[in-house]
């Protein structure tokens, strides 16, 4: 076996040279009056709708466009003074077309002067098309400089990029219009969490201001996320239905749904703990009578308002006997971890629980034990996921990773016999930053409670799945009154969460690297699997080793960095070669960051885009990446944004890149350039400098093709080349890891 190896060298950085080109339309299109004077007419009527409001002194309007739009796609030219239009967005969401297709519908928040403006370059535009092209223009016509540039700009009072700008936003969009929430619309979700748009006033001096007072415990961390009763709501909507930016249910079931559990009543003992890691767990209280209760440092913070039973004990109690104790409950999924300690905070009971105060409650349970850095959250909703936006509770997590430089490992929620197969997953596992856990059985099929993930139509979530036991074949736990066998997503992420301690906290690696080799670990040689939606990428295998260790005829290897520019590279890894001089190798890459993310933008959640090359330099000093990706190559024009998405995963904040095992496959030819490279390029989607000093983890695996073990020829030529190479050895990380938990008596 080859350990994996660390690798240390350095990245550069550079900005993007390149800048946009003149405004086209794309082939075989074309622009009429009619359609510009359509849109004018749309913001007539939206000067009109805003005029008679005084509540806030901007307007809040949303472009519907044709399709799922790139960022190089949305509006330019309308609403463009004073500043692009896209600092402008304050959400974002995916309706349907008239032929059922999704598409993007934005929303702007604009000043009154700004769309008075878009009007009347508007209206001038509409002029020109009437005057100088018999009411329309081509796509032709329109990308041909030279014809553009025969018009007299000057006299129509219009700069020709202006005039460019609002002929393309035109074509993409079809109209303006306000988005509006009635009563009906909260009565169908039983809402009680509302988000509002961002105004730029202050949520409690806003709501003041229509007859709503809410106090700092009624809002979330992001400021506009506020739980509000049944009259609150009606003032709301009666008022100011135009503030809402999203909303959700506030009452879920925020426990596991029951599964038939077996007593097999067995007595347990378990040694006193001493430096082992410790684990953040938030779920139902811990019972401290159980036989590892020195391992659980437990706090119960429900309120004394509401009484418990010993069933309200349960489900926390048994996540932590796996944490703690799982290979002697359950010896045939040893994982090599060993054990862990935990401090444990009760939350919820086992019946329904008020979303918002769960949310609340994690928020300062974080904001309190800056100490821990990866935690275990296994409650989740009946309700299922929204198709637009992320649930309070996901973005509440999502918030606090980037925040604190804390990971969560999430359960990927259960199903009950009674709920249809296509049952969505629910909150909080569309957290797109935490590690969501699927379940699987003992032959590694989907399990009878799964439920169907997708995240904002393209985000993968489960990220993997683990054993979580299934009919016939239960897992085995602890709890208040002995050993238990059960199943759910719960227990296989109680089982993630051991091995993600045991990267961060024994190994001593960051929480990128490590959730990069979890998920690279569970991808493996395959594809994506096609009931991804079900278990994720992929299964994690159950020993340690086979993440921290490959057969050898493998080389793994990981490096970490910061992104801080468009562009964090480094040309100079050399790849062994054979006796003819040429690579004889397959490779794959994994990539993972953690994105901030505004709940606010919808479906266009994450900030921030950092994409994966991997590959050799060709002799245009480009890398040649594995996955033939080109999207830095091309304009987004080339790549259709909804391709993007799914090839390509744009905007996930996991990138996967992979050569497929083909036993015909030939060595690949050396360049002039011998060095292979890594390349992390970056896109910053609303402008605000949110691709600054992102840390991101990357785990590349390279299969000899013929066998062999050519490792010892990679660390030497690393080394020449100034690569600073070390081995995980476990052991060697087991006795550091000791040593620096060792207590110093002084004399």
């Amino acid at each position: 076996m080859n350990n994996v190896l660390s690798l240390k060298g350095k990245f550069d950085h550079i900005a993007n040279r390149s800048r946009p080109g003149s405004p086209k339309l794309p082939l075989n299109t074309k622009v009429s009056a009619q359609k510009i004077s359509s849109l004018i007419n749309d913001l007539e009527k939206m000067k009109d709708y805003w005029g008679k409001i005084k509540l806030i002194s901007d307007t809040l309007i949303s472009a519907y466009y044709i399709k799922i739009a790139a960022k190089s796609n949305r509006i330019a030219g309308f609403f463009s003074w004073k500043g692009v239009p896209n600092d402008k967005v304050v959400g974002a969401k995916f309706g349907e077309d008239s032929k059922g297709k999704d598409r993007h519908i934005i929303t702007y928040k604009v000043n009154e002067k700004d769309l008075k403006q878009s009007i009347n370059n508007a209206k001038v535009v509409q002029k020109i098309l009437e005057e100088e092209f018999d009411g329309e223009i081509d796509f032709k016509i329109f990308n041909n400089e030279s014809e553009i540039n025969k018009l007299d700009f000057k006299s129509y009072k219009i700069a020709k990029t202006m005039f460019k700008k609002i002929i393309v936003d035109a074509w993409y969009v079809e109209k303006f219009d306000v988005e509006e929430v009635d009563q009906k619309d909260f009565e169908k979700a039983n809402t009680k969490i509302v988000t509002l748009y961002d105004t730029g006033i202050d949520t409690q001096e806003l709501l003041k201001k229509i007859g709503i007072s809410v106090t700092d415990d009624r809002i979330l961390g992001d400021g506009r996320t506020i739980a509000l009763n049944e009259e609150e709501i009606k003032l709301l909507v009666n008022k100011a239905p135009y503030l809402t930016a999203m909303q959700a249910d506030d009452l879920s079931h925020y426990s596991p749904t029951d599964f038939e559990v077996k007593d097999v009543s067995k007595k347990m003992t378990i040694q006193l703990p001493s430096n082992e890691p410790i684990v953040g767990v938030i779920d139902t209280p811990f019972d401290e009578s159980v036989y590892f209760s020195d391992w659980v440092e437990a706090t119960n913070i429900i309120g004394k308002d509401i009484k418990l039973s010993s069933k309200d004990y349960d489900h926390g109690t048994a996540i932590d006997s796996i944490i703690v104790d799982g290979p002697s409950l359950n010896p045939n999924l040893d994982d090599g971890c060993g054990r862990f300690r935990v401090k444990h905070f009760g939350i919820a009971s086992s019946g329904r629980t008020n979303s918002f105060k769960v949310t609340k409650r994690i928020e300062e349970i974080i904001d309190k034990n800056p100490e821990i850095k990866v935690w275990n959250l296994s409650l989740g909703s009946e309700n299922e996921i929204n198709k637009n936006f992320i649930s309070a509770e996901g973005a509440a997590l999502d918030r606090l990773q980037t925040e604190h430089n804390i990971i969560f490992i999430v359960s990927a929620t259960n199903k009950s016999s009674d709920d249809s197969d296509e049952k969505k997953i629910g909150a909080p596992a569309d957290s797109i930053n935490s590690l969501v856990v699927g379940a699987v059985d003992k032959n590694r099929h989907q399990t009878s409670y799964a439920r169907k993930g997708g995240v904002l139509s393209f985000f993968i979530k489960p990220d993997i799945s683990y054993f979580g036991g299934d009919r016939g074949d239960y897992l085995k736990v602890y709890k208040s009154d002995g050993e238990y066998e059960t199943s759910g997503t719960s227990y296989a992420a109680a089982w993630i969460t051991r091995k993600m301690a045991y990267l961060i906290e024994v190994i001593g690696l960051s929480r990128e690297v490590a959730k990069a080799l979890i998920i690279d670990s569970a991808y493996g040689w395959k594809n994506l699997p096609k009931n991804h939606n079900y278990i994720g990428t992929g299964i994690v295998p159950r020993d340690i080793k086979d993440i921290l260790a490959t057969p050898n005829d493998e080389i793994r290897f990981i490096v970490q960095g910061a992104s801080d520019k468009w562009n964090t590279y480094n040309y100079n890894l050399p790849i062994p070669v054979d006796k003819d001089n040429k690579y004889p190798f397959f490779a794959r890459g994994t990539l993972c960051y953690f994105s901030k993310c505004i709940r606010a933008q919808g479906v266009d959640y994450t900030n921030t885009e950092l994409d994966l090359y991997l590959g050799r330099i060709n002799d245009k000093g480009r890398i040649d990446s594995i996955n033939e990706n080109h999207q830095s190559d091309l304009s987004d024009s080339h790549i259709r944004e909804e391709d993007a998405r799914s090839n390509f995963r744009k905007w996930d904040t996991v990138k996967h890149i992979n050569q497929t095992l083909n036993p015909s496959a030939r060595p690949k030819k050396v360049y002039k350039n011998p060095m292979w490279g890594i390349s992390v390029k970056s896109k910053d989607r609303l402008g605000h400098n949110n691709r600054k000093n992102i840390p991101f983890g990357i785990v590349v695996t390279l299969k000899e093709m013929n066998g062999e073990n050519r490792i010892d020829d990679f660390i030497q030529q690393l080394s020449l080349r100034g690569w600073i190479v070390s081995k995980i050895d476990i052991q060697e990380r087991v006795n550091v890891y000791n040593q620096a938990e060792e207590e110093i008596e002084w004399e």
